[in-house]
């Protein structure tokens, strides 16, 4: 299985990385891979996968709760520097809870007042590819109830999504969130990429988002695309192969 990492400027050749038999990874020259071929293998993936705040949707999930909670400018700051790799996400993520305490009703108020916007060209990409049977996930370090709202506008099924669950009392007070969720944790995402895998057998599988738990997910995601349509992490615009800010790009691609 050939693993491509980032690392180059858009246009140049890569350094392709190769798995060994003991699940070692080690860079080799063995060839080089072009911009060019990174597209055919977008176009030949047996699925894709999506980060969803900052790329499915135009906000962050974390942030929009902790406005609903009246704590959103502590919290947003958390969030940038959790997105741009300085601090570990789990960390993080339990950080910003702690100082949110979101409520059962609170959640609903949020999905029901202030739905998420889909990203521009989102809707038009996931049709796409699910006419050419290309199976579609949603892998997202925010929240299971917010991110099933989104799948279920994009007509993805809830099996296909992979998201944090929080946990609430019987009278629908906080009490924390699921720390076993693979994606409650750096790393996460290619856990669940591995998954995926080794559950359906995937040759290739794509790894769209726009912070670095999106980018370090590959390997053992085949390709990864950086997105900067809604916000840019310069540290993944640095560091990516493959950069878009706009889903027409990908949609222009599966149309030649």
């Amino acid at each position: 299985m050939l693993h491509f990492y980032s690392g180059k400027k858009q246009g140049e050749k890569s350094v392709i990385s190769q798995e060994s038999s003991t699940g070692e990874t080690r860079k080799i020259l063995a060839r080089m891979v072009s911009h060019s071929e990174l597209r055919k293998l977008f176009c030949s993936a047996d699925a894709v996968c999506f980060d969803v705040d900052s790329t499915v949707i135009r906000e962050e999930g974390i942030d929009e709760l902790a406005k609903v909670c009246g704590v959103e400018a502590a919290v947003s700051e958390m969030t940038r520097r959790a997105m741009g790799g300085a601090v570990p996400f789990k960390a993080a993520l339990t950080e910003r809870l702690a100082l949110i305490q979101p409520s059962r009703e609170q959640v609903q108020r949020l999905i029901a007042e202030h739905p998420p916007h889909l990203t521009p060209g989102i809707r038009e990409l996931v049709n796409r590819l699910q006419e050419r049977n290309v199976q579609v996930f949603l892998i997202s370090g925010g929240f299971r109830s917010i991110v099933e709202h989104v799948a279920s506008k994009l007509n993805i099924p809830s099996t296909n999504v992979f998201a944090n669950r929080l946990k609430f009392y019987f009278n629908g007070e906080y009490a924390g969130f699921d720390e076993m969720q693979p994606t409650a944790e750096s790393g996460g995402k290619g856990k669940v990429i591995k998954l995926l895998k080794e559950k359906f057998q995937f040759q290739k599988i794509v790894m769209i988002g726009d912070g670095v738990t999106d980018m370090e997910a590959c390997p053992p995601a085949d390709v990864f695309i950086g997105f900067g349509g809604n916000v840019i992490r310069q540290q993944v615009k640095d560091n990516t192969e493959w950069y878009i800010t706009d889903f027409v790009e990908l949609l222009g691609e599966l149309e030649e």
